[in-house]
C-alpha cells in the first residue's frame, strides 16, 4: 500500500479487468442457477406425431432445462436423451431418474385400430405413466385428452366452461378411451398423493400427421348434417397445442385446461371455405342407420363418434388466455391445413376408400337412410289402418 498526496494510505484499486471477470462470473452462476430451476422434463410417444413435435419444441425451449425423450423407438430429434421403453412397460419407472415432468402424448386415436386393442394400449399407457411417474419421484404429470369428454349435445353451451361435466358416452370409442383416462387423472390424488396432474383438452386436432374421424369426416363426398341443429366448428392446430403443452410442461398452466382456435364457424361458413356441400337428414334416423351399419362393419365408429360432426363442442380456453398464450392459427386457418392434406384419401363415414367406392357407399348410406324411412313409415300406416 502506498500514501497518497495527503498523506493517508492510499487503497489499492484492482485492475480494471476485475470487475468485468466479476460480472461475467455472477452472469454464469445466475445462468447456471436459472437452469436448474428449469424443469427436467420427459415426453412419451416422442419419436412420432404430437409427441414428436412437442420434443422438437422443447429442445430449444428457453423453459425447459433438459428433455428425455421416451418412445418404443429412437427419433431423429438431436439435443435430447432418448430412453427406449414401451409405454406400457412397468420398467418405465426405472427410466425416470432426474425428471420433474412427464408430458403423456402416447395416445392412439387411430379410426383403423381395433377398439378392444386400442382401449387397451390407451388406458394400460396411461395408467402405468401415472404409477411410473409417482414411483420415480416425478412431481407432475400432464395428460393430453380432448375437448371431446365435454360431449357433443344440440344443447351444448357455445362455448363450453372449461369446468363444464364431461358427459359422452362411456363407449368402446375413441372418446370412451379418453374418459377413462380422465377418470384416471382424477383418482390419481388418491392414488398418489403429491402427484400433480395437468390435463389438456384440445379442440378437434389438425396438422402434419393428424388422422382422426373428424378429419375424415371431410374427405367424404358431401358433409353429414342433421336437420333442426347446426353444428358450429373449432379446430386446434397441433402448432398451437404444442405451445400450450410447453407452458404447462414448464409450470406456467396447471389443473384442467382447454386448447383451440378463437371462436368457432357456423356450418354455412365451413361449407363455403371446404367448397363441400352437406347432406341433410332426420336425427332419429341418422344415428339408428348409423348405428345398424356398425355393427354390421360396414363402418369403423360407434354411432356415438357421429355426435361430434353434427353437434356442437366448442371450449373456451380461458386458462391459457390468462397465462398468456395466443393461437397462431384461426378456425379458417386451422379448416383449410385439414383441407390441404386431404390429397388423395376419400372417406365414408370414417372408413377411406378410393374416389369410386365412395361414391357408391355415400349413395348406398343415404338409400339405406331411405330404405328405413319408407320402413318406418309402412309400419304407421298399418297401426293407424288397424
Amino acid at each position: 500500500m502506498v500514501a497518497d498526496d495527503q498523506g493517508e494510505p492510499a487503497v489499492t484499486r484492482p485492475p480494471a479487468t476485475e470487475p468485468a471477470a466479476l460480472d461475467l462470473a455472477d452472469s454464469e452462476e445466475a445462468e447456471r442457477m436459472g437452469s436448474e430451476q428449469r424443469p427436467v422434463v420427459a415426453i412419451t410417444g416422442a419419436a412420432h406425431g404430437l409427441g414428436l413435435a412437442l420434443t422438437t419444441r422443447l429442445a430449444s425451449s428457453d423453459l425447459i432445462g433438459r428433455v428425455v425423450a421416451i418412445d418404443g423407438t429412437r427419433g431423429d430429434v438431436k439435443g435430447v436423451t432418448w430412453r427406449i421403453v414401451d409405454v406400457r412397460d412397468p420398467a418405465l419407472a426405472g427410466r425416470l431418474a432426474g425428471v420433474d415432468v412427464i408430458v403423456h402424448t402416447d395416445i392412439d386415436m387411430s379410426p383403423d385400430t381395433d377398439a378392444r386393442s386400442r382401449r387397451a394400449f390407451n388406458v394400460r399407457g396411461a395408467q402405468t405413466v401415472l404409477t411410473a411417474a409417482a414411483a420415480g419421484g416425478v412431481s407432475r404429470v400432464v395428460l393430453v385428452t380432448s375437448a371431446m369428454v365435454y360431449g357433443a349435445s344440440p344443447d351444448n353451451s357455445v362455448p363450453l366452461p372449461e369446468d363444464a361435466p364431461l358427459s359422452p358416452d362411456s363407449d368402446d370409442s375413441v372418446v370412451g378411451d379418453l374418459l377413462e383416462i380422465e377418470h384416471l387423472a382424477e383418482r390419481s390424488p388418491r392414488a398418489h398423493p403429491g402427484l400433480q396432474i395437468t390435463v389438456a383438452r384440445p379442440a378437434a386436432l389438425v396438422g402434419d400427421g393428424v388422422d382422426t374421424l373428424i378429419t375424415r369426416h371431410f374427405e367424404a363426398p358431401r358433409l353429414l348434417a342433421v336437420k333442426g341443429c347446426a353444428a358450429r366448428w373449432q379446430f386446434c392446430h397441433v402448432d398451437d397445442l404444442v405451445a400450450a403443452l410447453e407452458l404447462a410442461a414448464a409450470g406456467r398452466l396447471t389443473g384442467v385446461f382447454a386448447v383451440g382456435s378463437d371462436g368457432w364457424l357456423e356450418q354455412d361458413e365451413l361449407e363455403e371455405i371446404a367448397g363441400l356441400r352437406r347432406i341433410e337428414l332426420p336425427p332419429g334416423l341418422t344415428f339408428a342407420t348409423a348405428q345398424r351399419l356398425h355393427r354390421a362393419g360396414i363402418t369403423p365408429a360407434p354411432v356415438s363418434d357421429l355426435r361430434y360432426v353434427v353437434y356442437p363442442w366448442v371450449v373456451e380456453c380461458k386458462a391459457l388466455r390468462e397465462a398468456g398464450w395466443v393461437p397462431q392459427y384461426d378456425n379458417a386457418e386451422a379448416l383449410q391445413v385439414l383441407l390441404d392434406q386431404r390429397g388423395r384419401h376419400h372417406a365414408v363415414a370414417g372408413r377411406r376408400l378410393d374416389r369410386k367406392d365412395a361414391t357408391i357407399t355415400a349413395a348406398g348410406a343415404t338409400v339405406a337412410v331411405i330404405g328405413t324411412a319408407a320402413i318406418v313409415r309402412q309400419v304407421r300406416r298399418r297401426r293407424r289402418g288397424t
